[in-house]
């Protein structure tokens, strides 16, 4: 039995997921499988992992077609590895990625989580930037503050865990809306009590694209959004290192999140919502009521807040935020 389990669920992946295979494949470590969750794929990427015949792929295919959080809830029903690592169908990780978190779990057999850095690349697989750097040892209160205070870059890819305590917890949260704050719950609860460790080396690229995350509309995401607010709530009251990390950053993450969820929800077509921006507002209160009790909350006193309210109030202005978007999108793709 192999000691690492690479987790690919995948739905349609096209060319990206060839890319993303060849480099699971191509490990220098060998004592891995590589374990593909296919969703009903209908460009041909079932049929071409398993032309590959390689002996370390194990492809389970869905019998219908999923949602993506049905298709990732598989990976707890699976038989994995002692240490498993989940891996988006455009991201790749580099040759010695395996090599160096084994390298990792010798030096901190007692931490609950490891990660490495890495690179953004955009969908051509040009270079972006690095992700902000992170502490080699950090503990879950410690990444809850970083998160609050946007000093960290979290994704999907490039985590490592055991398996049993990702079966232990449930797998990822099903809960939230096309896995948005999913991960971060999860996260949290694998460091529990011990904590994460992570490597200096950039081992994996992370690709920077339109993914679900960022066309999710307003709706879904304020529903994600709410879900992990009630999770850092229920953290507050059994952790007390949480409790002051939620006090010290939590008023400026829930700003910081006020305002680009009343965009998000801005451009959000009216008939697609329930919400105006202005309920959102009223949303976000009660939670400061909840997480920052006493502190002083006002939204519209930022601007950008200010102005998605005012803009929403009336179909004339969502159509000047909606034009004023499409104009900023052109722009950015003609630089």
């Amino acid at each position: 039995m192999e000691k690492y389990s690479v987790i690919l669920p995948v739905r349609n992946g096209g060319n990206y997921v060839k890319e993303c295979i060849v480099s699971i494949l191509g490990q220098t470590l060998n004592d891995f499988n590589c374990i593909v969750l296919d969703n009903c794929s209908e460009d041909g990427t079932a049929e071409w992992i398993e032309s590959l015949r390689d002996r370390r792929i194990v492809l389970y295919r869905s019998e219908r077609p999923l949602t993506i959080e049905q298709n990732w809830s598989r990976i707890k029903d699976v038989p994995k590895n002692e240490f498993m690592t989940l891996i988006g169908h455009d991201d790749l990780l580099y040759p010695f990625y395996l090599e160096e978190m084994d390298a990792l779990i010798s030096r901190h057999p007692s931490a609950g989580l490891y990660q490495a850095h890495y690179k953004y690349i955009d969908g051509e697989g040009k270079p972006i930037r690095p992700c902000l750097p992170m502490d080699e040892v950090q503990y879950a209160h410690e990444f809850l503050a970083c998160q609050m205070a946007r000093t960290i870059d979290s994704m999907g890819t490039g985590y490592m865990m055991r398996s049993v305590d990702y079966d232990k917890a449930g797998g990822i949260p099903a809960c939230y809306p096309n896995l948005i704050f999913a991960d971060y719950e999860l996260w949290m609860n694998m460091m529990g009590k011990r904590y994460k460790a992570t490597t200096l080396k950039d081992c994996f690229s992370y690709r920077l694209h339109q993914n679900l995350s960022r066309t999710t509309n307003g709706m879904l995401y304020q529903e994600a959004f709410g879900k992990y607010v009630t999770f850092i709530r229920e953290l507050m009251q059994e952790d007390p290192a949480v409790e002051k990390i939620v006090k010290r950053y939590g008023r400026d993450m829930l700003l910081y999140f006020c305002e680009g969820l009343s965009h998000r929800l801005l451009k959000t077509p009216i008939a697609n919502r329930s919400l105006k921006v202005k309920d959102l507002i009223g949303i976000f209160e009660t939670y400061a009521k909840e997480l920052v009790p006493g502190q002083e909350f006002h939204p519209l006193k930022i601007f950008r807040i200010r102005i998605a309210s005012w803009l929403d109030r009336s179909l004339i202005g969502r159509g000047i935020f909606r034009s004023y978007k499409r104009a900023v999108l052109v722009t950015r793709r003609q630089v």
